[in-house]
Formats: C-alpha cells, structure tokens, sequence
C-alpha cells in the first residue's frame, strides 16, 4: 500500500505544530507544585505515625495543625507520640515506626505520580489539541453516521475504489 507521504508530513507537521507551542510557565506551577508535593510528604509521615500507632495498640491519632511540622522531627526520629497529647496504649517501636511511614510514603508517592500522569496526558503540552478520541466520536455523531461517512472522516483509508482505465 503506497502512502502519500506528502499528506502523512502535512498531518505530522501540523500536529507537530500544534505541540510545540507550550504555555508559558512562570514561577507559580513549580512553587505551587513543590508545596503541594512537601505538604503530602508531611501528612504521609504522619499517615504512616498513625498506622504504626495503631498496629503497636494505641491510637489512630493525628497531632493538631499547630504541631504538624513541629512534631515532624521528633517523629522522623523515632518518637511515635510526638506531637500527639493523650496518646493511651503502647507506642510501637522505632523500627515499625520506620516501615509504616516509608510504606506509607511509598504509596502516596505512587499515587501522585499515576495522578500527574494522568492530569499531563489530559491537560499537559503532550495532549491532542482538537481530535476527538474515537470514544468521544462515536458517542456524539453515532456509530452508523460514522460507517455511513467514513469516506469523508479517514479518506486515506475508505476511498471509493475506481476502475481501472482499459
């Protein structure tokens, strides 16, 4: 099947185009992104606190928001009960500690970056700009006026086929 590759650059080209016209980034989407980014590590330790918590036989507990980043030392040093005020049952040990807030972190790490992924592909400089996925298509126009039409939508694929001259 030969491919009339002036009309397969013309196609590339224009979405090439089409991509290479990024937004202008300033210094608030990274400052932005950063804080979001350390504010989720703080609650992970914190998350990870409160699970070690509970798995050693004391409290699901979190400190007050005074204490969020104070604590967060203590805690980071193996200190289960820091930060937190009236904490009953045993607290567990460093090392427990340790596991559930790095598990912790693990998972909230994974979890923002599937989301990132999933927020560039939607919104990012790599996007389609102004195609529809064939979802969408087929969902608006109907899948019997696309196979009655698709002579006009992918005319590189569905030409009426001619004869040839004898």
């Amino acid at each position: 099947m030969l491919v009339d590759l002036r009309w397969l650059e013309g196609n590339l080209m224009s979405q090439y185009a089409r991509r290479r016209d990024p937004y202008p980034w300033t210094w608030e989407v990274p400052v932005g992104l950063v804080a979001v980014i350390l504010v989720v590590l703080v609650y992970g330790v914190h998350l990870g606190r409160a699970i070690a918590n509970v798995l050693g036989g004391s409290d699901w507990d979190f400190p007050p928001l005074v204490d969020l980043f104070s604590s967060l030392p203590a805690v980071l040093r193996g200190d289960a009960g820091a930060g937190l005020t009236g904490l009953s049952g045993h607290s567990p040990s460093p090392v427990i500690l340790w596991v559930c807030v790095v598990a912790t972190e693990l998972t909230l790490i994974a979890v923002c970056v599937f989301l990132l992924k999933l927020v560039l592909e939607r919104w990012g400089p790599p996007r389609m700009k102004g195609m529809a996925s064939s979802r969408e298509a087929g969902r608006l126009l109907g899948v019997t006026r696309l196979r009655k039409n698709r002579a006009v939508v992918r005319p590189d694929l569905y030409q009426k086929r001619r004869h040839p001259a004898r």
